[in-house]
């Protein structure tokens, strides 16, 4: 039977509080988790056949939920769903080549959790107002011969639509350096993403301090109140999904 790991994480505190943890959960298909280990670090385990290890709605549910019970109370490293193994022997052996980098990956994040932040809106209306204001400046026409030609005005147009494009992403990058600036604080590990889709404007990823979760809501409600055109988002807390950089071998 194959072996599902779900994640890895020390055991050099509390090792007997884990294993009372794992009393009342139970990973996919109601499989039983139990712990393999190297040393000082653990992958947590379910038993698996092949049959079960369907990547639905259900079993994704299910197998963050394993996940997000235990970074409530311990430092882990989620792994990706569908990491499987032949073997308790197999999982010993790639924690023992992938040590290092582990530790130095669950130092990082030690004590951490991580928080998304979505930043909503209608991105026509915010390039109509920003038209509207003229900040692009003047548009230098292109000429093609002599007279009107529908090929210049249609170079003109897409020219200016660039031009706009570029000032919503201008506009777009003031407001994340303001995140930034007004986060500098909690000092956290940030990502960003812009224009996932014509509505989502920012997409971004904090790694912070536990106790530092409340400084970071009342930010985020500051910024809303500051651009009340935009629709800002925060969820979290969530293990750090989006911030463990190993490659396992």
């Amino acid at each position: 039977m194959d072996k599902m790991i779900y994640s890895i994480l020390s055991i050099k505190k509390n090792p007997g509080k884990l294993n009372d943890l794992l009393l009342g959960i139970k990973g996919i298909s109601g499989g039983n988790l139990y712990l393999v280990s190297a040393d000082d670090i653990t992958a947590l385990v379910s038993n698996i056949k092949g049959k079960d290890l369907i990547a639905n709605r259900s079993n994704a549910i299910e197998y963050a939920g394993v996940i997000e019970t235990l970074a409530q109370q311990f430092t882990l490293l989620p792994v990706r769903f569908g990491s499987v193994m032949e073997s308790n022997d197999a999982i010993k052996k790639m924690l023992e080549r992938n040590y290092n980098e582990i530790q130095h990956n669950l130092m990082y994040i030690e004590n951490k959790v991580e928080f998304g932040l979505k930043v909503f809106c209608d991105s026509e209306k915010i390039k109509a107002e920003l038209k509207a204001k003229k900040e692009y400046g003047p548009i230098i026409e292109v000429t093609l011969g002599n007279g009107n030609s529908i090929y210049r005005d249609y170079l003109n147009k897409k020219i200016e639509e660039h031009r706009v494009e570029e000032l919503l992403l201008s506009h777009i990058d003031k407001i994340i350096k303001g995140i930034i600036a007004n986060l500098v604080q909690l000092n956290p590990i940030h990502k960003f993403k812009k224009m996932t889709t014509t509505t989502n404007i920012i997409d971004a990823v904090f790694l912070l301090e536990k106790d530092k979760k409340d400084n970071l809501v009342n930010a985020i409600k500051g910024f809303q109140n500051q651009y009340t055109d935009l629709h800002f988002v925060l969820t979290g807390p969530w293990p750090p999904y989006s911030f463990v950089d190993i490659t396992l071998k």
